[in-house]
């Protein structure tokens, strides 16, 4: 892994850039995140676009997406007619992208997407495929943080992957990453399996801080009982299937 390092947050160019959202039920923020993702890489590229990868909402997320790719042809949305998770979500928005370089944040808003020059710069100089984020604090209930300590702490024991944030969802990545990479998981352990096999496959990774913000609309989902064992039982198969 590349050294971690704070770089400037001065605008780097891309070549091209993919910027999407796993969405569901965000219907009070889709306008919002969508309109500071379309302000963000306008500073970084002049070839652009954003998807909405809405999940089987049942309020408005695909009604309001689709009323903004008419009045903007950059915007796009995927569709699931049904929910299939976090990882689906995912794996669709990284099939749908078209450019150079793939961006992803949660359509929740907690992010400020004006801090995504911070990790175009870390990846200028093409030494990093993969330019991560980690949340400088943590905006988010007590029992999620303490969660994401002990999550941290097995993955880091069972596939030695030593990254501060796995699940910061502020992640840029060379599209070439997933020309060697397959995805599986359909569920929250899709970031550490992304990570963990782009290390294994040798690509460079670094690390850098963004700020977090408390979600101001909608309503946070993924810390249920159903959601904690299906991502275990990921996490063996994926340990077996590492071997």
């Amino acid at each position: 892994m590349c050294p971690e390092s704070e770089p400037e947050a001065a605008p780097a160019p891309l070549a091209g850039l993919s910027i999407f959202f796993p969405c569901h039920n965000e219907e009070a923020n889709v306008d919002r995140v969508v309109g500071a993702a379309l302000e963000a890489a306008a500073r970084l590229t002049d070839d652009y676009e954003v998807i909405v990868v809405d999940d089987g909402s049942a309020d408005r997320t695909a009604e309001l997406t689709t009323a903004l790719a008419e009045a903007n042809p950059r915007v796009r949305l995927v569709r699931h007619p049904k929910n299939r998770g976090y990882g689906g979500a995912l794996k669709s928005g990284f099939a749908a992208a078209t450019k150079d370089w793939i961006f992803f944040s949660d359509g929740d808003g907690q992010f400020d997407l004006g801090e995504l020059p911070v990790l175009a710069a870390l990846v200028a100089d093409g030494e990093c495929d993969l330019a991560l984020g980690y949340r400088i604090k943590r905006a988010d209930p007590l029992i999620r943080s303490v969660n994401a300590r002990l999550y941290k702490g097995l993955i880091r024991v069972l596939f030695g992957l030593k990254v501060r944030d796995i699940d910061c969802a502020f992640k840029l990545i060379r599209r070439a990453v997933f020309e060697k990479v397959t995805l599986e998981a359909e569920g929250a352990l899709i970031s550490a399996e992304l990570l963990i096999k782009a290390k294994k496959a040798g690509f460079r990774m670094r690390e850098t801080g963004v700020h977090h913000y408390p979600r101001q609309a909608g309503e946070q989902s993924g810390a249920n009982l159903g959601v904690i064992l299906h991502t275990f039982r990921e996490i063996f198969r994926l340990r077996r299937q590492l071997r």
